[in-house]
């Protein structure tokens, strides 16, 4: 397997003040774990920021009209209560979105089967005109539309297993029938928004807090595998969140380094089944340090093949 892994040093000055969870540190932690057990087996690089014209197949002009009129010389500027830039934010933000579209365009060219973003700031709660849950743009979404403009992908797959509702990205594709969103989330809980939605192409799969790996793995099982058997989809996109963790300090699951092991590994095969082997994984959350870095190097040697 070929396995890309993208990340840029402009992704830790992008900070929202001190001791704020979504911090620098996080893609500190994850480079340095992953250069020491897996740089042999990855294929290195930095992205390039997002072009506008990738993004505004997502998000609307006036949105990013907004976010570049708010950017700040210095010190910090709030879009919503849980979001703030510095001054390096919106650079962090385009190199995000940009990891996740050219992921997507070598893993479609064939140079890579697929591919890991460790970039932030995260996406899945983004909508198209609001930023929020420590998301500026939505990077997966972002990506899915870069995908669905090749003539060989037609329908593909979003799988969010964050211990947070992917709101932004159900709300972008609800009504996209060629876009599949299977997200699994603790419930209730932030940010208690299209959970009740109605659509055959949104597959929610809330989770009480305390649920542990086996219930999870069931939910999953139950929820996932005949939603991606029915829809086939061509490529397969994921918000890769490890704040399910049971260390984490943000949520309530109980999950462990094995149980994201083992989703890693049931997407694999759903891509070998669906989609050629093609998919890509896009950091969210995961706030507990030593447990981000432990489960991210966990689905890396799911994507590489690497035998443990």
């Amino acid at each position: 397997m070929k396995t890309l892994y993208l990340s840029h040093l402009d992704c830790q000055r992008h900070e929202m003040g001190d001791y704020h969870p979504e911090c620098p540190q996080r893609l500190q932690y994850i480079d340095r774990a992953v250069h020491s057990a897996l740089s042999d087996q990855l294929v290195l690089a930095r992205p390039e920021p997002v072009a506008d014209s990738d993004l505004l197949r997502v998000h609307p002009k006036a949105f990013l009209e907004m976010l570049a009129q708010l950017s700040p010389g210095h010190g910090h500027a709030f879009v919503d209560a849980d979001v703030s830039m510095n001054r390096y934010s919106l650079q962090a933000a385009r190199l995000a979105a940009g990891a996740a579209v050219q992921a997507t365009q070598q893993i479609l060219a064939g140079r890579v089967d697929n591919a890991f973003c460790a970039v932030r700031p995260p996406g899945h709660h983004a909508e198209r005109d609001s930023a929020m849950g420590f998301c500026i743009f939505n990077n997966v979404a972002v990506a899915v539309e870069t995908a669905l403009l090749d003539p060989t992908v037609e329908r593909v797959a979003v799988l969010d297993f964050d211990v947070h509702h992917g709101n932004g990205t159900v709300e972008i594709f609800q009504d996209r029938p060629e876009v599949l969103v299977c997200s699994s989330f603790q419930h209730p809980f932030y940010p208690g928004r299209f959970v009740n939605i109605d659509r055959p192409n949104i597959i929610n799969t809330p989770l009480p807090a305390g649920t542990a790996g086996d219930q999870f793995r069931l939910a999953l099982e139950r929820d996932w595998l005949p939603a991606l058997k029915q829809h086939q989809p061509q490529m397969i996109f994921v918000s890769a969140g490890f704040d399910a963790h049971k260390d984490d300090p943000l949520g309530g699951l109980l999950l462990d380094e094995s149980d994201f092991r083992w989703v890693s590994q049931l997407i694999m095969d759903a891509a070998e089944r669906y989609s050629g082997g093609r998919w890509l994984a896009t950091l969210e959350g995961g706030y507990n340090l030593e447990a981000l870095s432990r489960s991210v190097v966990a689905q890396l040697e799911v994507m590489a093949g690497v035998k443990v």
